[in-house]
């Protein structure tokens, strides 16, 4: 291949993949690239009610020290939410009002939470601290995913729906 054909191809395939990011923000898309949930294509649905246990929702972590050294731990990743984090794929565990009890796992209401081991470090030996426990306070969630080594409200605890973006919808998904 010439210099030119090289350039000609890597002008053109940078081209596309800044058109499919363009055409993906504007349309609520978003690209999974974590094990949380599976990885691919998901879609943002704007909700048209108030979120329920069990909604699969993608929301903004607020730009706190704590999402921060997440960060730089490596269990987020950069994106164009507030702090320059990239929105969350979670479930929603617990609502307002609800009780959590944090030990070897979650309880909600008293009810265990079924996935939901708490680590005390992380996959590099790194201590994890996790969440103290409480009742969810208004305007909070408490959000969940069963993949083990997951970061989630075991550790950050609820969140504010001040960062709610929407439902997360799968369009185009890989693995289970």
């Amino acid at each position: 291949m010439s210099r030119r054909s090289v350039i000609v191809f890597v002008t053109a395939s940078a081209s596309v993949m800044v058109a499919l990011a363009g055409i993906g923000f504007i349309g609520s898309m978003r690209l999974n690239l974590t094990p949380s949930e599976p990885l691919g294509i998901w879609r943002i649905e704007p909700f048209g009610r108030d979120p329920l246990v069990g909604d699969l929702v993608f929301i903004c972590p607020p730009p706190t020290s704590q999402f921060e050294e997440a960060w730089q731990r490596g269990y987020l990743r950069r994106g164009l939410c507030a702090g320059g984090f990239a929105p969350l794929i979670k479930t929603v565990a617990a609502l307002p009002g609800q009780s959590i009890a944090i030990g070897d796992t979650v309880k909600i209401d008293g009810a265990v939470l079924s996935a939901s081991r708490v680590r005390k470090s992380d996959g590099r030996g790194r201590p994890i601290v996790p969440y103290s426990g409480g009742i969810v306070l208004p305007g909070h969630l408490f959000l969940h995913s069963s993949f083990a080594s997951s970061y989630d409200s075991r550790y950050f605890g609820p969140i504010s729906i001040s960062g709610l973006l929407g439902l997360a919808k799968p369009i185009l998904t890989f693995g289970p």
